[in-house]
C-alpha cells in the first residue's frame, strides 16, 4: 500500500493494454492507453519547463475536454497538485478559490475563460492556455517557446510518491467559506481500486462521461477508475452532458455502464419515456451517487434500460466512494439504501463516540487509506471532523443487519441541489451584501427534480423598495448559477426559536407553508 500511486496505476494499465481505447471525444478522435500516457508525459515535461515544481498548486478550469484530461494528469505526473475549478464561477468566486488553494498557475482552454483570467490577473497568477488539435499532435502551452518545448526529457527523472498531494478540491461546509481538501496519490489510488473492485471494471468496459470533471464523482468514478482498469471513457462532443446525444454516444461507443447524479438520471429517463431510444445495449449496471435517488426513479430506470441501478455513497474527503450497493452476483441492491462499505472501515457513532448496534441511528464515520488526512489550514474543522479515531461525515444513518447503510438525515445544513453541495451561509453572505437587504436566511426544500432547491427569506432595509427580481438578479451576478435561489420571500420579520435563534428548518416550515398563497404574511412566528 505504501508504494501505491495513481500515476503508477495508470502506467500499469498503459503497459498491459497499450492498444486498447482509453479516451474518446465523441465523433472527433480516439486515444489508446499508450498514446494517452505519451501525451501526459509530454505535457508534464512542458509544465516542468514552465517552472512548475513538486508541491505547486496548478488550477485548471475547462469543460470536459481531452485537453483537460491530459493537463490534469500531467500536473499530477510532475508531482504538482491539480486544483480543478468550475468554469461557471464568478470572478469573485475564482478569486477566492485561486487564493485559498495558493495556486501558482492557471490553465484554461485556448479560448480562455474571462472570469478566471480576470481573477488570476488580479492575484498576479500566471495564466496559460492549452490545445490539442488532433490525435496525432502533442499538446501545446501558449507561453512556451519552441526551444522550451523541445526540451521535454526532465519528467523521466521525477518519481511520484504516495504522499504527494495530487488533488486539491473544496467542499462546502457549515462556515461561509468552503473547506480545502488535499488528497494524496495514495488517497486517489486507494479509491480507484475500491471502485474497480466493487463494480468489477475491466479493459472490456466502456462508459460515457456525463458529469463535470471538476467534481470528485466524475473524475474518480467515471474517468480515473476506468483508465486504471484499462477501460474506455467517451467525452461528449459538447464538453458537457447533453440529453440529445447521450444515448447515441452510449450506442456508438458500446457503453457497458454509466454513473450520474439523480437529476441527470431523471432527465435521461424523461427523454426516453417521451422519445424511446433503441435499447440495444446490454448495460452491466447503472450507478447513482451524490444525492438520494427516489426508489420510484430507480425502478423506472431498471425497467427502461434493463440494468440494475446501484446507488452509492461518497464524499470529497473520502476521495469519493464510501459505500455502494453490489452487483447482482454479489448480493441484492436495496432501494433506499446506499449499500455496503467499500474498501474502508465504517461505523455508526453516537455523540460520545460509542459504536451503535445495527438498526440504531448515529453519525456515519469512516477510516481508511482513501480518506484525507485533514482540511487545509483549518484546525477547527479538523478537530470537529476527526474524533475518536474516525472521520465524521456529518451524515446520520444506520447499518441494517445485512451491513447496508441507510441515510436518514444530515447533521450539516448543506443544500444538496442535484449533487451540488451548497453552503446556505455562503448564499446568506451574498444576500446580506445587497445594499437594500437587512437580514437574510437561505434554506433547502425537497425538490422532485434536483433533490433539493434553494429558497431564501429577506428583510429589506428600512425605506427600501425591494422586489424578488432585484434579489435574484443580484444573486445571478454574485453567485454561480447553481447557487442562485429558486424563490425569494420578502418579509419584515423572521421566525425565531424560544431563545431568539434563527434556525433554517423553522424558516423553511414557516415560509413554505405560505408558498401557495398570493402573499407572504409580513409577520414572524
Amino acid at each position: 500500500m505504501e508504494n501505491l500511486t495513481l500515476t503508477g496505476l495508470l502506467r500499469k494499465a498503459a503497459t498491459e493494454f497499450p492498444n486498447r481505447r482509453a479516451l474518446s471525444v465523441s465523433g472527433k478522435f480516439d486515444l489508446t492507453h499508450s498514446k494517452l500516457l505519451e501525451l501526459v508525459d509530454h505535457a508534464a515535461s512542458l509544465l516542468v519547463a514552465h517552472g512548475v515544481k513538486p508541491g505547486d498548486v496548478v488550477a485548471l478550469t475547462f469543460p470536459n475536454t481531452v485537453e483537460y484530461v491530459v493537463m490534469f494528469l500531467a500536473v499530477i505526473r510532475c508531482r504538482a497538485t491539480a486544483a480543478p475549478l468550475n468554469s461557471a464561477y464568478t470572478a469573485e468566486e475564482f478569486e477566492f478559490y485561486l487564493s485559498d488553494s495558493e495556486s501558482k498557475l492557471l490553465i484554461t482552454p485556448q479560448e480562455g475563460i474571462q472570469t478566471a483570467k480576470a481573477a488570476a490577473s488580479k492575484l498576479n497568477i500566471p495564466h496559460v492556455t492549452t490545445t490539442l488539435p488532433d490525435s496525432n499532435s502533442k499538446i501545446t502551452l501558449s507561453s512556451l517557446s519552441k526551444e522550451s518545448m523541445s526540451n521535454t526529457d526532465s519528467i523521466a527523472q521525477l518519481t511520484n510518491d504516495p504522499s504527494d498531494v495530487a488533488l486539491f478540491l473544496h467542499t462546502s461546509g457549515t462556515t461561509s467559506h468552503p473547506k480545502g481538501v488535499p488528497l494524496t496519490q495514495l488517497n486517489l489510488a486507494s479509491s480507484v481500486l475500491n471502485i474497480i473492485s466493487v463494480y468489477k471494471l475491466t479493459e472490456s468496459d466502456s462508459t460515457v462521461l456525463l458529469l463535470p470533471l471538476f467534481h470528485v464523482h466524475g473524475s474518480m468514478a467515471g474517468l480515473l477508475s476506468s483508465l486504471a482498469a484499462g477501460a474506455a471513457v467517451t467525452l461528449p462532443a459538447a464538453g458537457r452532458f447533453s440529453a440529445s446525444t447521450f444515448w447515441s454516444d452510449m450506442l456508438k461507443y458500446n457503453a457497458t455502464w454509466y454513473t450520474a447524479v439523480p437529476t441527470i438520471h431523471q432527465i435521461v429517463l424523461e427523454r426516453h419515456l417521451s422519445k424511446p431510444e433503441p435499447v440495444s445495449l446490454k448495460l452491466r449496471f447503472i450507478r447513482s451517487c451524490s444525492a438520494s435517488l427516489a426508489p420510484s426513479i430507480m425502478s423506472q430506470l431498471e425497467e427502461a434500460f434493463g440494468a440494475p441501478v446501484l446507488e452509492a455513497y461518497a464524499m470529497t474527503e473520502a476521495s469519493h466512494l464510501m459505500a455502494s450497493n453490489p452487483l447482482p452476483e454479489d448480493g441484492p441492491h436495496k432501494p433506499g439504501s446506499v449499500g455496503k462499505p467499500v474498501g474502508q472501515e465504517m461505523c455508526i457513532l453516537d455523540e460520545n463516540g460509542v459504536m451503535q448496534d445495527p438498526g440504531v441511528s448515529g453519525e456515519v464515520c469512516i477510516r481508511g487509506p482513501n480518506v484525507t488526512k485533514g482540511y487545509k489550514n483549518n484546525p477547527e474543522a479538523n478537530k470537529e471532523a476527526f474524533k475518536f479515531g474516525w472521520f465524521h461525515t456529518g451524515d446520520v444513518g444506520f447499518l441494517d443487519s445485512d451491513g447496508y447503510l441507510h441515510l436518514v438525515g444530515r447533521i450539516k445544513e448543506l443544500i444538496n441541489r442535484g449533487g451540488e453541495k451548497i453552503s446556505p451561509i455562503e448564499v446568506d453572505a451574498v444576500l446580506v451584501s445587497h445594499p437594500d437587504i437587512a437580514q437574510a436566511v437561505s434554506f433547502g426544500e425537497p425538490d422532485e427534480k434536483y433533490g433539493e432547491e434553494i429558497y431564501c427569506a429577506v428583510i429589506p432595509r428600512e425605506g427600501a423598495e425591494l422586489k424578488e427580481e432585484d434579489v435574484l438578479n443580484y444573486c445571478k451576478k454574485n453567485l454561480a448559477s447553481f447557487k442562485v435561489p429558486k424563490k425569494v420571500f420578502i418579509t419584515d420579520s423572521l421566525p425565531k426559536t424560544a431563545t431568539g435563534k434563527i434556525q433554517r428548518q423553522i424558516e423553511a416550515e414557516h415560509f413554505l407553508a405560505e408558498i401557495s398563497h398570493d402573499k407572504v404574511p409580513k409577520s414572524g412566528a
